[in-house]
């Protein structure tokens, strides 16, 4: 791990920024939000406009790089999510916003394609397994040191909103100059969505409602604090415990799948979520009660993520992951895209506690279909199945491939072993 850093310190120090960036602007539009007086249904069209623009990134990004290259791409939208959180606090309106969380998820989905397909073409096959770990540890890191952030300054001032342009300027500096050649970028042939169902109906199923459970833990966690009358620490804190909870779990549930049915451990995790948001919705939890139920919340859900592209992935060839990655993540963002704005209409209903109402009921179906779907099919035997790598939903396709072709290298390497010995 410490050749990994060492390898590609310029690429994760720049990441880290990002993240930093990145998970700043979401929390803070949904705190700037309450003090505007918008509605948490406006907040979930602003929320639902960044995995609209994410999904579009994540199909029109390649083509643009194939045109001018990495580092023009690279630089060209740094400059746009630099310049659009600035103007977050110049232009407070929900529809303005609305229009630039759009392109904040386009820019961003095009800055993780580059800077992944860096990374990837960075790492030699003996470092690519734990180059991908430290850019995952690194994002989540991001993520959750930006709530700590949130409490340097006053939410309804200009200055949280620089604090995230200034590290996003900051972050394409050791990239940039630190940076290897430019990789050339290939093309993957696309398996259809239909040839994906036939092949794996809860990998699909799964994806799209796990998109649903992450962009309404994302996009509406800070508008549900702000409803519930929390304050910007408090809120801070509940969106740092479900990361934590997310970074905290992901490797012991790695170690699970890979020794058991992943259906019954996604079933398992399924049931736990459902849980958790059932105790969240069924009461006025304290603080303190919040922040457990956020680790679990967290810790359940990004491993899932994870988890069902593993599952989905024991039924492909190796040469048909890439291409089912792509339309995994496709599916996962056309859930994602739909998640605030159900999840806002849940809380108009029933209060903030819609929140968690929201995910529970994604929970639910997630495991009943799991449950399901072990009355249709035999287990694959554990000698056949690939290795759990962690993967996290803000990846692009490009990181999601190379974590594949890792765990490949590493399965023919154990082969290999075993064949010696």
């Amino acid at each position: 791990m410490i050749k990994a850093f060492t390898n590609s310190w310029a690429l994760l120090l720049g990441m880290l920024l990002l993240m930093i960036g990145n998970g700043m602007q979401g929390t803070l539009l949904g705190v700037r939000g309450g003090i505007e007086g918008f509605s948490a249904f406006q907040m979930s069209f602003v929320m639902s406009a960044y995995f609209l623009g994410f999904l579009g990134g994540s199909r029109l990004t390649p083509e643009m790089i194939r045109r001018v290259g990495h580092v023009r791409v690279f630089a060209a939208l740094g400059s746009l999510i630099s310049a659009i959180l600035i103007l977050y606090a110049a232009v407070p309106d929900w529809i303005a916003w609305t229009g630039m969380r759009v392109l904040m998820g386009f820019c961003f989905s095009g800055v993780y394609v580059t800077a992944e397909s860096w990374l990837n073409n960075s790492a030699t096959n003996e470092t690519r397994g734990q180059t991908l770990s430290a850019y995952m540890i690194v994002q989540m890191l991001g993520i959750i040191t930006a709530q700590g952030l949130m409490n340097v300054g006053d939410a309804g001032g200009y200055f949280l909103f620089v604090i995230p342009s200034v590290l996003v300027s900051v972050a394409f500096t050791p990239i940039l100059l630190a940076i290897s050649p430019a990789p050339v970028f290939g093309s993957t042939k696309p398996m259809t969505i239909r040839q994906l169902f036939h092949i794996s109906p809860l990998g699909c199923v799964g994806m799209f409602l796990a998109g649903g459970v992450f962009s309404a833990m994302f996009g509406m966690s800070s508008v549900y604090g702000t409803e519930a009358g929390l304050s910007v620490a408090q809120i801070s804190m509940f969106i740092g415990a479900m990361y934590g909870g997310g970074l905290v779990f992901q490797y012991p549930i790695g170690f699970c799948s890979d020794r058991m049915d992943r259906r019954k451990l996604i079933l398992g995790l399924s049931a736990i979520g459902a849980v958790a948001t059932l105790v969240g919705f069924a009461i006025t939890p304290g603080f303190t009660m919040l922040l457990v139920l956020g680790v679990a919340i967290g810790g359940v859900t990004n491993p899932l993520y994870s988890l069902l592209i593993a599952y989905t992935n024991d039924y492909l060839q190796a040469d048909d992951m890439a291409a089912a990655s792509g339309g995994l993540m496709f599916i996962n963002g056309l859930g994602a895209v739909s998640g605030p704005m159900v999840t806002a209409w849940m809380m108009g209903v029933v209060g903030p506690g819609g929140f968690f109402l929201f995910i529970m009921v994604l929970m639910v179906l997630l495991a009943a279909y799991s449950g399901w779907r072990m009355t249709r099919r035999a287990a694959t035997p554990m000698s056949e199945t690939g290795a759990y790598t962690a993967i996290l939903p803000t990846t692009s396709a490009v990181a999601v491939e190379a974590v594949i072709e890792a765990s490949q290298e590493a399965d023919s390497s154990g082969d290999a072993a075993a064949a010696t010995n």
